[in-house]
């Protein structure tokens, strides 16, 4: 079993290898380890593959791939990382067809809005006013559990789960667009 749980929001910049910093981290650098990965978790099937992606794809209008090599332009970084998590719910779903059949699954989800160490840089004065309201690590972990261990999903790949159930992705999560993420990060990651 394979988790794809690391990420950043809201932060500004670039990766060493050139690419704006959210896109970088939350879809090339799972890409990256589930690529190398990828013949153990074959080798070991039944398998399963969780990538924490979130709700946040449903406002990316699509990949710009042009500006995957630039840095976020606004503030917030909000569209950045719509679209970084558009790539999760894309890669999921691709990788499921690339597996299908060897005893691999893939599920991205989205955990709700979690009280977690992403919101370390809001000042503390205001970092509890901001997070009272959100899931505790615990409560945000259930989705990605779930699709983890759950025996009813194990004959299910490539969906996209919300509170522990099926939801359908955005509808810019084609599988035209997720074979084209593909290739691009394949040559990206040179894997």
């Amino acid at each position: 079993m394979l988790v794809n749980n690391a990420g950043v929001a809201g932060q500004r910049g670039l990766t060493r290898q050139g690419f704006e910093l959210m896109f970088g981290v939350n879809h090339l650098g799972h890409f990256a380890l589930t690529s190398l990965l990828l013949e153990r978790l074959t080798d070991s099937a039944p398998a399963r593959v969780v990538t924490v992606a979130s709700d946040a794809h449903y406002s990316a209008r699509g990949i710009d791939f042009d500006a995957l090599r630039r840095r976020a332009r606004g503030l917030t970084g909000l569209r950045e990382y719509a679209v970084s998590k558009l790539c999760n719910v894309l890669f999921s779903a691709e990788l499921a067809r690339r597996t299908a059949g060897t005893g691999v699954t893939t599920y991205a989800l989205h955990p709700g809005v979690v009280a977690s160490d992403i919101w370390r840089r809001v000042p503390w004065p205001v970092r509890p006013l901001v997070t009272r309201r959100m899931l505790s690590v615990d409560e945000g972990a259930a989705t990605s559990l779930y699709c983890a261990t759950a025996a009813e999903v194990a004959q299910e790949s490539g969906l996209f789960y919300d509170k522990c159930a099926q939801r359908a992705p955005s509808p810019v999560a084609t599988p035209e667009l997720a074979a084209g993420l593909w290739k691009r990060s394949e040559e990206w990651t040179a894997t």
